[in-house]
């Protein structure tokens, strides 16, 4: 449930060139590639539980499933998108849709905890080579009709939203050939296939590439190597007792993240391509932005994360049955992103304060059921709260970054936006760290050991707690952001 809609990235040209002949065949290969990362960034929180049963491992492990994954993603997203640049989107596209193939056979054949955390990291790359050109094929492919592009992109990404973890819960529990949750990673091969095989036919060949600057290979290593020291101690040091060196850890993070602003910097006072154009960040709104990203994505990821373990871990569901409890959240999303599409030029921020009023009462009337129903609660009555959460989030999906860099120059926009890609990724990596551990913390030793309905309870209900404080804190950075959305070429 974090990826959004980002027309900002890549708005139809003016005028535009005319279109591919065969565009809707290769926007049907390109919608096959976006479906491999919907999947893969949503299926742990039904899989995980079987997945542990199955391999062993601790909890944190059961972080590391998502985390390791989005980590990956927020990394080398920005050094995929300069990797369309310099190699041709076409080709790029085609080599990170092979290797997340290959990594996905690699994630159904892992033989223990570590080696799946390793498979997911690895996804997490490939996908972030996959990802960055997919708005740009289609610009490519659609020339002056790209908005018909989009208006079909739109529905079908939220569609996959829904169905997405009811399919995984779905393969779980039908133990398809003894395959048990390696099917969620099994599925990916036919989808890959079709738009690797479609993509080489029917995606134009780059038109030109740009090499100039090369790659920024060391500021890739610092950025990566900063944000893996801020999440690893988030992780790991609940299980650990907060040893001293994590907190070490932690404050050392933002020194190496300070050395990668200065090195992006430097390199592009030296006029080489930086991984980040840090002039986007001296505009007031956008920094703003990116905290509302940071805190937003961070609130929904960390949150879908601890309902699927409490449904699974603390209530007994079986993956399917937890999947269809969540689908009300699910389908909620999918409608409050059409009202936010079609809304987002009449209302502007306003819907994103609807949006967050929504998530808000959904959120309050989750605390109330868990309150009332305790452990007895069913299936039925967490549909309500979860339908009006996920219309709020949903509202908030497709406006969002076009919003936010509505203040920024044209010339800024594209980095903008792809900045704005990888800040999202970190930040859905960050609410699996801080609300995973809170759930975890709090189940304590009593879930640890096996079903625990009363502890699951408390630690959802807390985590429930948290995330309705942290849509308040969202509800007031809002204020800070542009007025209007910024108005897209047709």
């Amino acid at each position: 449930m974090t990826t959004t809609l980002d027309t900002a990235i890549s708005p139809p040209p003016a005028g535009g060139t005319a279109p591919h002949p065969r565009r809707w065949l290769g926007l049907s290969a390109l919608l096959a590639v976006t479906l491999l990362n919907l999947l893969d960034s949503t299926i742990v929180g039904v899989a995980g539980p079987s997945i542990r049963a199955d391999l062993g491992g601790s909890l944190a492990a059961l972080q590391w499933l998502t985390a390791g994954y989005t980590l990956a993603l927020a990394v080398a997203l920005l050094t995929g998108g300069r990797l369309g640049d310099m190699y041709g989107r076409k080709p790029v596209l085609l080599a990170g849709t092979a290797g997340f193939l290959l990594t996905s056979a690699l994630c159904a054949l892992a033989w223990s905890p570590g080696t799946l955390i390793a498979a997911r990291v690895a996804q997490g790359l490939c996908a972030a080579v996959m990802v960055p050109q997919g708005f740009g094929l289609i610009r490519d492919l659609f020339g002056r009709e790209t908005g018909k592009a989009f208006a079909l992109f739109g529905p079908v990404i939220g569609l996959a939203t829904v169905l997405g973890p009811i399919v995984a819960g779905l393969l779980v529990d039908a133990d398809l050939f003894g395959t048990g949750w390696r099917a969620v990673f099994l599925i990916n091969l036919p989808i890959g296939l079709y738009g690797l095989v479609v993509g080489a036919r029917v995606l134009p060949a780059p038109r030109g590439t740009d090499r100039a600057g090369g790659l920024d290979g060391a500021g890739m290593l610092l950025g990566g190597a900063g944000m893996s020291m801020l999440i690893y101690p988030l992780v790991q040091g609940r299980e650990l007792g907060w040893p001293a060196w994590s907190l070490a850890m932690l404050a050392a993070s933002a020194v190496v993240l300070a050395l990668f602003a200065v090195h992006q910097a430097r390199r592009e006072r030296a006029g080489r391509t930086p991984l980040l154009r840090l002039g986007v960040f001296t505009n007031p709104s956008y920094g703003f932005g990116v905290l509302f990203v940071v805190v937003f994505f961070g609130l929904i990821t960390g949150f879908s994360l601890a309902v699927g373990l409490f449904l699974q871990l603390g209530l007994g569901y079986t993956p399917l049955r937890a999947a269809l409890a969540m689908a009300a959240w699910a389908v909620g999303a999918f409608f409050g992103s059409g009202f936010g599409g079609a809304m987002m030029n009449r209302l502007g921020r306003t819907i994103l304060h609807i949006g967050l009023v929504l998530m808000a009462a959904g959120l309050a009337g989750l605390c109330l059921v868990f309150a009332q129903a305790g452990t007895d609660l069913g299936a039925l009555v967490l549909a309500g709260p979860l339908l009006v959460f996920g219309a709020g989030m949903g509202m908030i999906f497709v406006p969002l970054f076009d919003i936010i860099v509505a203040g920024i120059a044209d010339h800024q926009v594209g980095s903008a936006s792809a900045a704005l890609e990888a800040i999202q990724q970190l930040g859905a990596t960050l609410g699996v760290a801080v609300l995973g551990t809170v759930f975890f913390e709090t189940m304590g030793a009593r879930g640890a050991r096996g079903l625990d309905a009363a502890a699951a309870l408390d630690a959802a209900g807390l985590v429930a707690e948290l995330t309705l404080g942290l849509t308040g804190v969202a509800f007031l950075v809002a204020f800070l952001l542009p007025r209007r959305a910024r108005a897209q070429a047709s």
